[in-house]
């Protein structure tokens, strides 16, 4: 009998996060576990200060959301067209970063394993775009799975 009866799986959209729920779809299919794919819509990044806040509540914030909305609907066929139960959940609002949403939910819902995407970053790449993945890494309340992305090619000299 598999250890893994729920996976959570934090999606973006980007090619990292596409790999990782290629990885959580392969290991729902060997236990049988169930799939969550989870979407937080981060709107504070996407903030310039140059548009009005009106413009914001009326035109961006329902634009990513449904943004969010058609990339889980995506991602959720993936799952489906696998046979396998899934669930998927848009966070729209709510305090906090990313990552603390992602806890939450892992805390909360019964999760056994959460399958991440990373990039991999290092150094001042790192820095200064921070990382979601290394803050679950570090307070997951379950075992993460972290998939790494393809590498960007080594420039040549």
């Amino acid at each position: 009998m598999s250890r893994f009866h729920h996976l959570l799986v934090p999606v973006d959209g980007s090619p990292t996060s596409d790999k990782a729920l290629e990885e959580a779809i392969r290991l729902a299919r060997s236990s049988g576990a169930k799939v969550t794919l989870l979407h937080v819509m981060d709107a504070l990044s996407h903030m310039t200060g140059f548009e009005s806040g009106t413009r914001y509540a009326k035109e961006i914030l329902p634009l990513m959301r449904s943004q969010g909305e058609n990339l889980l609907a995506q991602a959720g066929q993936k799952v489906l067209a696998q046979g396998l139960q899934v669930e998927c959940i848009l966070i729209t609002e709510g305090p906090g970063r990313v990552f603390e949403h992602v806890i939450e939910h892992a805390r909360s819902n019964h999760v056994d394993l959460l399958v991440l995407g990373s990039h991999g970053r290092r150094g001042i790449s790192r820095a200064l775009m921070g990382s979601d993945a290394e803050q679950i890494i570090r307070h997951a309340p379950v075992p993460v799975l972290v998939v790494r992305g393809d590498e960007a090619p080594r420039k040549t000299a």
